[in-house]
Formats: structure tokens, C-alpha cells, sequence
């Protein structure tokens, strides 16, 4: 049996970021791509993600920001490596970051938050290419580093999830190698014994 939401989920491929163009999704359109990250499993409902808009002139200044914080890092950076950092956030129209950020719960562990948090981030996934934009969801060596996440506006107890990268694409994406679907799966055969 097959359906379009099969045939989407069966194909679907990110593009490469350097290749996602304008025009990018509108103000309503991230208002329904945020509608539709958000309705994930949520035990507790705590809510323990967030989303941060990359867009216009903020992907520059963040970008600025980076190059600087990886000159910090590593020394002089050459210059291939500097343009690298100072377009990290502007190679794409909108970079929507999935922030985890985590609530106070006697029941609930933060894994679990953290785990919503990625359905968070493919749900948005989703929406956007629904709505007709490629994505490439990565997180890269900021994300890592109190600095970087502090440059990007997370705060001391959040950390990153994704940042997804939207745009038009109009190339052609590469399938890349699959799991093999029957060697990931197996029937319950009681209690593991190594």
C-alpha cells in the first residue's frame, strides 16, 4: 500500500546547505512549521525545547561571531577556514535552531526531553519540505562549546538539538547508503544474555 505521506518519507533527502537559495519560507509559513515542530510527544507536557530564528542580518552577525570565537580557539585561521566560519549561519535564508531546554521534573528524566526535542526538530523537518523548501539539519563543533552555544543564544543549561537550514533548492539531492531495515529490527526473545 503506498500514499503520498509513504512515498514523502521514503524519498525524502537533505540538500546541501550551500545550495539553499531564496526564496525562503514566509512569516506564516515558520509560524506553521513551529505549529507543526511542536506537536510531538511531550510527556508531562513541559515543553523542554525551543526554537531560535536565524534570518536577515542576524545570520551575518552570528557568523562574525564564530569566525571570531574559532580565531580564539585555533589561532589565525586561513582563509578558506574564516569564510567557512563567518557564513555558517548565512549560507541558507532561515536556519531555525531546536534548542533543548530542559524543565525541572521529579518523573520526568532530561533524556527523554532531550529525545522530544528531536522528534521537535524532524517534525520541522517535515513541515518545511511540506511546504515546498529543502532542509539540512546539522549541528556542527559550536554547538559543543559553552562559548558557541552562548554566541547562538542558548542559555548556560540549554544545549543545541539542530540547527535545520531552509531555503529553495532547485539541484538535485544524492541518495546516500540506507540501514538495511532487517538487520535493525528483531523479535522479543526474553531477557539479553550477551
Amino acid at each position: 500500500m503506498t500514499s503520498p505521506i509513504i512515498d514523502y518519507l521514503s524519498t525524502r533527502l537533505s540538500a546541501p546547505i550551500h545550495e539553499l537559495k531564496e526564496p525562503g519560507p514566509s512569516d506564516a509559513e515558520i509560524e506553521t512549521m513551529i505549529r507543526i515542530a511542536s506537536r510531538v510527544p511531550d510527556h508531562g507536557k513541559l515543553e523542554p525545547w525551543r526554537f531560535i530564528l536565524y534570518r536577515g542580518d542576524a545570520r551575518v552577525d552570528a557568523g562574525k561571531a564564530l569566525a571570531a570565537l574559532a580565531e580564539t580557539r585555533d589561532g589565525p585561521l586561513n582563509d578558506t577556514r574564516r569564510q567557512q566560519e563567518l557564513t555558517r549561519f548565512s549560507r541558507a535564508p532561515l536556519v531555525v535552531g531546536v534548542i533543548h531546554s530542559p524543565k525541572e521534573s521529579p518523573k520526568i528524566p532530561t533524556w527523554e526531553m532531550f529525545l522530544s526535542g528531536g522528534a521537535a526538530a524532524m517534525n520541522l523537518v517535515h513541515a518545511a519540505n511540506a511546504l515546498g523548501y529543502a532542509t539540512n539539519w546539522i549541528t556542527n563543533w559550536y554547538s559543543d562549546v559553552e562559548e558557541g552555544r552562548a554566541i547562538l543564544g542558548l542559555a548556560p543549561h540549554e544545549r543545541v538539538i539542530g540547527f535545520v537550514h531552509i531555503g529553495t533548492f532547485t539541484g538535485k539531492a544524492l541518495e546516500r547508503p540506507r540501514p538495511d531495515p532487517a538487520k535493525l529490527v528483531s523479535d522479543y526473545a526474553g531477557p539479553w544474555k550477551g
